[in-house]
């Protein structure tokens, strides 16, 4: 038999072998000097480079992202960006001056806009809209980066990296570039002796640059209690009664908004009256919402584990080392690539919002105009058919035919039926459909799909869609619950009187919840400044939040 072709079996470790030499000028070891950063940058990368850019969904390597869309398209072009979140300006920089070319990222809602229009231009090629576990597995196959430009709040001179309590998508991005021969280079805030805890070793690291500045950290999950409304206490009080309590729900995770924000505040006031404390929400996956303060002081909570930090809340959640998951040294230690498969198999409901939402109860936040993504709702907004420990909320929904039965997931789309500008949040047609026909996408862009939707709460009352016999009873149950949008006003009185008595759809007094009763007066905490009361002053709301 002929022997195969003799290639080089170590091709990567001789290419970063060679972008580290050529690196060597601007840099003291691992310490790059950081007015010569550019200029490293345009030594390292190579023209058509994958480069795995750290925009997570909360911190963002932002002196890194800012010296990359200065470099010289002459010199470094046509990159292939990695970015899990779309969040800066500078993230499509690169595209317009031509130093990158191809992305896949997973969530760009502050770039949303102007990322659909770059594509309407076709000065971007989009690679797939992920979930974040999605990305992050496809760069240990098929995504692989050559370099990876992190962010961190330390390092030591040997590299080692205290990431705090934001350290969200650091481990994982650093390990797939470090274990593949590409290169790891880290912004920090600053360069220390020694670390307070090492959260990524210097083995990993290759470069390590001080920023002129802390890296941007968005407090994306803070919502302040002035903005909740009676429609959002009223749809809380329904899926307290309508789903946690009848399906006895003891692990969960929130999406951001202010309809699961009022959730978490009825808890200490309206639960209590109901006598659900230990019964219901007791684990959680969720960052540190400020929001939830209240409930993990009247001991509602027993843990929580985060996808990120959240500013403000250090000091808070180093004091309750029994809650969160912390370091020696006090600080949150976070992982989102860990807590999204917490979320996607460890807990019985996942509870979120959309800005569309179809006849089936298929939901987008690509709308026309807007590419915005997904962040980790698909992940945790469906039913994973891998899940094998049983509990009793997720025996609750048992499927399957005899003998071969098994539970499912509760993945609940919680809603106004109009959102803001009078624009109706259900609609017969996701303007997803026609954005992706428009951008060319093999399949459109979806969030979460129709079939794993179990219930859907609105101001309207509950559905519950896995009670249905078949697709058409679906549509009517979700029709039940749309109000007077395009999709609710198909359906008649009578029918919806007939989805109530077969137990499909619940409306307020069908729940035993008082409509008079969705008052402010319901919330534990109504402003910035009780929940800073409800925490002993720990919490410190980042100052766009102050109102004192």
């Amino acid at each position: 038999m002929a022997r195969a072709e003799t290639r080089d079996r170590a091709r990567r470790r001789t290419a970063k072998r060679e972008r580290m030499e050529a690196v060597r000028a601007f840099a003291t070891g691992r310490v790059l000097d950081a007015g010569r950063t550019r200029d490293a940058l345009q030594a390292l990368l190579r023209p058509g480079d994958r480069v795995a850019l750290e925009g997570d969904n909360q911190k963002q390597a932002d002196f890194l992202a800012g010296e990359l869309a200065g470099c010289d398209p002459e010199a470094v072009h046509d990159l292939h960006l990695l970015i899990s979140s779309i969040s800066l300006r500078e993230h499509l920089d690169v595209f317009e001056r031509g130093v990158a070319r191809r992305l896949d990222f997973a969530y760009a809602g502050p770039q949303s806009v102007r990322m659909a229009q770059l594509l309407a231009d076709g000065g971007i090629e989009i690679g797939a809209i992920h979930t974040y576990v999605e990305l992050y597995a496809r760069m240990f196959v098929d995504l692989i980066p050559d370099v990876a430009l992190l962010c961190a709040e330390q390092a030591d001179r040997e590299g080692n990296l205290y990431t705090g309590p934001s350290t969200e998508d650091t481990p994982v991005i650093a390990e797939a570039a470090a274990f593949s021969q590409g290169v790891t280079l880290v912004q920090v805030n600053e360069i220390v002796d020694k670390v307070p805890r090492v959260d990524i070793p210097g083995d990993w690291v290759d470069l390590i640059v001080r920023s002129p500045r802390p890296f941007a950290l968005e407090p994306l999950f803070t919502r302040d209690p002035r903005h909740i409304g009676q429609v959002e206490i009223l749809m809380a009080m329904m899926a307290l009664r309508g789903v946690y309590e009848r399906h006895g729900v003891t692990t969960l995770n929130h999406g951001i908004g202010f309809d699961t924000a009022a959730i978490e505040l009825i808890l200490p006031t309206y639960g209590e009256e109901l006598g659900l404390r230990g019964k219901i929400c007791r684990h959680w996956t969720l960052n540190p919402h400020p929001t939830l303060i209240p409930a993990i002081e009247t001991g509602w909570v027993e843990s929580v584990h985060c996808f990120g930090g959240e500013p403000g809340t250090e000091r808070y959640v180093a004091a309750r080392p029994d809650v969160f998951f912390t370091g020696p040294d006090g600080s949150l230690r976070s992982n989102r690539v860990l807590c999204q498969l917490a979320g996607q198999y460890a807990v019985d409901l996942f509870i979120g919002s959309s800005l569309q939402i179809d006849a089936n109860a298929n939901s987008s936040t690509v709308t026309e105009g807007r590419l915005t993504g997904f962040g980790g709702a698909p992940n945790m907004g469906h039913d994973p058919h891998g899940r094998r420990h049983p509990s009793p909320a997720w025996l609750g929904l048992v499927a399957g035919e005899p003998p071969v039965l098994r539970g499912r997931k509760l993945v609940v789309q919680i809603t106004q039926t109009f959102r803001s500008g009078g624009v109706p949040a259900f609609v017969e047609s996701l303007d997803a459909v026609r954005v992706g026909e428009d951008a060319g996408m093999p399949i459109p862009p979806v969030m979460i799909y129709g079939d794993d939707v179990s219930h859907v709460v609105t101001e309207e009352g509950v559905a519950y869609l896995y009670r249905a016999a078949g697709p058409a009873e679906r549509r009517d149950a979700v029709a039940a619950v749309a109000g007077a949008t395009p999709v609710g006003r198909r359906i008649g009185h009578r029918r919806v009187e007939e989805l109530r008595r077969d137990g499909l759809v619940a409306l307020p007094e069908d729940l035993g919840v008082d409509v008079r009763r969705a008052k402010r007066s319901l919330l534990a905490a109504r402003s910035m400044e009780d929940l800073v009361a409800w925490s002993g002053g720990l919490y410190d709301p980042p100052a766009r939040f102050r109102s004192w």
